[in-house]
């Protein structure tokens, strides 16, 4: 009997130093308590409706560090387009192109300009290639898929243009649907949408520059094409055989935004913020006024060939 009170008085003693041992370690953390944990945190998110300039700044991310990459079609005047300097040199020009130079500057970045096709701006920016696109660029529904719209930065109107020799076979809008027509607009563009819509049994062909479509109608090879107003009026400033027809009607995306890479939320609130200060400031009026100018002088290169003819 005394053997077994031993043996349970040695059991109890144990039990209380291995109890008493615990009590001095540290009890473990949980993950939400420890300091790991705490400087794991992601940090807040910013809004950008509200952020300053500096906060916008400090969180945009491009396609090359430092720059700001945009892809730009230059055959639409004055949007944008080559000039030619007073030793010949061609150079890009247009509102567009100051704007974006405005728009690098504003937020400290370098501007690139990547010359391309129209069609090929909305896939370089769905493939993430270019951080923004402008090319007088209409935020139709559809294109929401590939890029972010800016807010509008220019209130654009359409027309049918056509050559002085056949004014009179387009003066109403039902003239503008007639088998045996051949009516241009430039391909991935509003304008080409229009040509199908108004000239559905006409001949509609779709080509990838202004020019291209200014150069066959000029040659005879075209009866009409759907450009926007200001771009038609530049050109037949610069071909006097060039006639804006008319006005035609297009309500569903009306304006001009820059297109922005997908996702881009810093970029695209340091664009707007840009597109603000420019119109507040009377800076894109100017760039308006001076892309005028200079597409209606001697400098304009128009087709990069001879005009005459």
């Amino acid at each position: 009997m005394k053997k077994t009170v031993k043996i349970l008085s040695l059991v109890l003693s144990l039990v209380m130093m291995f109890s008493l041992a615990a009590c001095g370690e540290k009890a473990p953390q949980t993950p939400a308590e420890s300091p790991a944990a705490e400087n794991s945190e992601e940090p807040a998110e910013i809004d950008f409706s509200t952020a300053s300039l500096d906060e916008i700044k400090a969180a945009i991310t491009t396609v090359v560090p430092g720059k700001l990459t945009m892809g730009t079609s230059p055959d639409f005047a004055p949007y944008e387009f080559y000039a030619i300097d007073k030793d010949g040199n061609p150079s890009l020009a247009g509102f567009d192109i100051a704007l974006a130079q405005y728009i690098a500057d504003y937020l400290g970045l370098e501007l690139e300009i990547i010359p391309m096709d129209f069609d090929g701006i909305i896939n370089e920016l769905m493939a993430g290639n270019v951080d923004i696109g402008m090319a007088g660029i209409s935020p139709k529904p559809e294109r929401a898929t590939a890029m972010d719209f800016s807010d509008v930065y220019y209130e654009g109107k359409q027309c049918f243009v056509t050559v002085k020799d056949k004014a009179d076979e387009f003066k109403t809008i039902e003239d503008l649907n007639k088998a045996g027509l051949s009516i241009a607009a430039q391909n991935g563009s509003i304008q080409l949408d229009l040509a199908n819509q108004f000239s559905a049994d006409a001949d509609v062909v779709s080509l990838v520059k202004v020019t291209d479509i200014i150069a066959e109608l000029v040659s005879g090879k075209l009866d009409g094409a759907y450009v926007e107003t200001i771009v038609a009026e530049s050109y037949a400033k610069n071909y006097p055989q060039l006639h804006v027809a008319m006005e035609v009607p297009y309500e569903e995306a009306e304006g001009n935004v820059v297109g922005v890479q997908k996702g881009n939320a810093a970029l695209l609130a340091g664009v707007n913020m840009a597109l603000k200060a420019a119109a507040d400031d009377g800076s894109f009026a100017q760039f308006i006024e001076d892309a005028n100018a200079l597409a209606q002088g001697e400098t304009y290169l128009g087709l990069l060939e001879d005009k005459e003819g």
